[in-house]
């Protein structure tokens, strides 16, 4: 017979010396979860404020007013799209800068990935959306992230090919091209590739060997394709999560952290981390069996009927526990259904931490959780709802509209004819004017206004948001120019502390990402980034180990970076290297979000004109012989004068002489330099039609001279008298 140590042997999922139970880890939750009560009842609170229900609905009172004014969810309806906008306003979530040179193309390489990833693998709206209305609303927000992989097994059938060597070895330069052209531009490629060709390239690259596939014959294969590959993000209700509140505000620092999740026997054996699942008590794990666990309220009550379907709770727990009993700790993830252990591993990401990121709205002290505006503007939400439903039952309770009539001002045949609106008698002992009351609603205190005045502007200056129709303005601070821009810069600074701290969660995501990406990447993943490029990203070119400086995206900023590169570029002028030129018009192009340009110009080398290359040839080997003729002279010279010094003078007229011959021959050394130099430059002009150009001007100038002294002439010939004609 089995005893109870066999039994737990026997259900260990690893070979772990000190394997937890799940009485330790729940004993872990159970403790924790009593400090974090105390915060879940003020996010409640927040949660009814905001939506004024539960406790915060005012209590109906028959024939009084119960409305309530939603301060803090008017307050936080600005909020929301000015948080939001920032990170939606660009496609490019995420600027990745490296911290040295040699990191450019690493750095280029993950920005790509990232952006790519949070706009086509994730529903980046719907993600940033949650995150900040979390934010906002309940001053927490808590990021789990993951990593999603599918795999799908295809059948098809491939063509089988015989390679024969090609005998003239022409095929060897069109292959080095087509391997460049796989290198470098994988799309353009694309359109030659087929299984032959990819097949026959391998092999020249591999031996050297050019070869001719020839299709022989075709087979039926069945292969796993993988279909999904890519990390995954999810904002978990806080409830539903249990931090170790001995991390001292840091979740880094937590040494665990729990978390309570519904699932199906369906979704855990698609997953294939998970086993034990056919020892699961489904009816016991259900939502409605687990009190702790907190629904939705619109599907609180709803599950499937069938057994893959039908919906559990799974409770996992990502910590670290002395699993080897060395006294040290390591990290681990484990996950149980009631008393069933269906996972127990150690921590599977990189970073070996829990794939949690938090961001608060407003920070508390030492806490891991932050506070919303509506922890500030509470007091002001209640006393503008009680003035107001003062003011609603001031109006309510009288009896406007109605008409008050003495009893004697009208007999029964009178008051008859009143209310049809005849004419009528009244008895003449009475004034109509005082026997007829119309009722009217009552004047609004005016001290009513400038309370729901007073308490409006106290709960802008605490959350910092502004109102639709005023705003926040100086006037409290006195009506000048300075009061009213110390108000607004307070506003602003407020808004981009909130969004630094907001942005810093998404930076810590994308950090996880990094991460991710170079553990599970496939290694030749290809990832699409625009329509005509392609970037080739291998695993050992995503290191998340070395430094960047992530930041977020926004089009100001974005807007204000490619400004100073076109001031810079502008401040260089022309004088500039054109390399220096391409690379600030590539990361201006990059910049205005026109990424196909940007690789234009990167691409681009200008053509030199086959003119002006012509004439640079020229003037060069014009230099050349200039050089030359220049170089022989002094050698010549040098020459003489050492034949001179040999011979000696034999007097000094002969000295004379040889200075004389000296200076004619230095004359006409002179002038056939300057006839050289002369045909050169006639040759010069010739070639590049200056000379041509020249007899041009010179025919067009004489013409007009010729046509001007023809016009003269014209015009003298009609200034003469006409002669007379002869009497017959």
């Amino acid at each position: 017979m089995d005893t109870a140590d066999d039994f737990k042997e026997d259900r260990k999922l690893t070979k772990w010396e000190n394997e937890p139970s799940i009485s330790d880890l729940k004993q872990n939750l159970d403790d924790a979860a009593q400090d974090n009560d105390a915060h879940l009842l003020l996010v409640d609170k927040w949660l009814e404020n905001l939506s004024m229900t539960g406790a915060a609905k005012p209590i109906e009172v028959e024939g009084n007013s119960s409305v309530g004014p939603k301060v803090i969810r008017r307050q936080a309806e600005w909020r929301y799209s000015s948080l939001a906008e920032p990170f939606l306003s660009t496609p490019d979530i995420f600027n990745v800068h490296p911290i040295t040179a040699g990191d450019r193309k690493r750095a280029k390489q993950n920005e790509l990935v990232l952006n790519n990833q949070f706009n086509t693998k994730i529903n980046k709206v719907a993600f940033i959306d949650t995150f900040v209305r979390d934010a906002v609303d309940i001053g927490t927000v808590i990021v789990k992230v993951g990593w999603d992989t599918e795999e799908t097994e295809v059948t098809e059938e491939v063509p089988i090919y015989q390679f024969t060597p090609e005998p003239t070895g022409q095929l060897a330069e069109k292959y080095a091209k087509l391997v460049e052209l796989k290198q470098t531009n994988l799309e353009g490629y694309l359109d030659y590739s087929t299984p032959g060709l990819d097949q026959a390239l391998d092999i020249f690259v591999q031996q050297g060997i050019a070869v001719i596939p020839h299709q022989i014959d075709t087979k039926t294969i069945t292969q796993i394709k993988e279909t999904k590959n890519q990390p995954t993000v999810n904002i978990p209700d806080i409830h539903n999560l249990i931090i170790d509140p001995s991390c001292d505000g840091d979740t880094d620092k937590a040494n665990f952290i729990g978390e309570k999740f519904k699932s199906s026997l369906s979704e855990l054996r698609k997953d294939g981390k998970y086993t034990n699942l056919d020892s699961i008590n489904v009816e016991a794990a259900s939502p409605l069996a687990n009190p702790d666990y907190e629904e939705n309220a619109d599907i609180s009550t709803f599950n499937f009927i069938d057994n893959p379907r039908k919906q559990f709770v799974v409770y996992e727990y990502w910590g670290t526990w002395d699993i080897h009993n060395t006294g040290i700790v390591e990290p681990i993830v484990a996950a149980w259904v009631n008393d069933t252990m269906i996972r127990m591993e150690v921590n599977p990401f990189p970073d070996k931490k829990p794939p949690f990121v938090c961001a608060v709205y407003m920070p508390v002290r030492r806490s891991v959780f932050g506070e919303p505006d509506g922890a500030l503007i509470e007091e002001n939400q209640q006393i503008i709802g009680a003035v107001t439903r003062g003011m609603i039952d001031l109006l309510g309770k009288s009896a406007s509209g109605q008409t008050g009539m003495r009893k004697d001002l009208l007999d029964i045949t009178n008051q008859r004819k009143y209310k049809r609106g005849d004419d009528y008698e009244f008895n003449a002992n009475v004034d109509p004017r005082q026997g007829i009351y119309p009722h009217v609603y009552p004047e609004i205190p005016q001290s009513a206004y400038n309370m729901i005045t007073l308490q409006n502007a106290d709960a802008e200056s605490l959350s910092g948001v502004k109102a639709f129709s005023t705003g926040i303005t100086g006037q409290s601070l006195g009506n000048v120019a300075t009061g009213v821009r110390s108000a607004m810069d307070a506003a602003s600074k407020r808004e981009t502390g909130i969004l630094r701290r907001l942005a810093y969660g998404v930076v810590q995501v994308g950090r996880k990402f990094i991460s991710m990406n170079a553990e599970w990447l496939s290694d030749e993943e290809v990832i699409r980034i625009t329509d005509k490029e392609f970037v080739n990203i291998r695993r050992d070119d995503l290191p998340g180990n070395f430094d960047l400086r992530l930041s977020i995206s926004t089009a100001e900023e974005d807007n204000k970076k490619a400004e100073e590169l076109a001031f810079m570029l502008q401040t260089m002028g022309n004088n500039m290297d054109p390399e220096l030129s391409k690379m600030i018009l590539s990361d201006i192009a990059r910049l205005r979000k026109m990424p196909d340009m940007a690789q234009k110009i990167e691409d681009y080398n200008p053509q030199p004109n086959p003119f002006q290359q012509k004439k640079m040839e020229l003037e060069i080997k014009l230099l050349e012989a200039q050089i030359a003729k220049e170089s022989a002279l002094a050698a010549k010279h040098g020459a003489d004068a050492e034949a001179s010094g040999a011979r000696g003078f034999k007097d000094g007229t002969q000295g004379e002489l040889n200075l004389s011959k000296a200076g004619t021959e230095g004359a006409k050394s002179r002038h056939l330099s300057s006839d050289a130099d002369r045909k050169d430059l006639d040759y010069l002009e010739e070639e590049s039609g200056v000379g041509h150009a020249r007899e041009l001007q010179k025919i067009d100038a004489k013409a007009k001279n010729e046509m001007a002294t023809k016009a003269v002439e014209a015009m003298l010939d009609r200034d003469k008298p006409k002669e007379t004609q002869p009497k017959q």
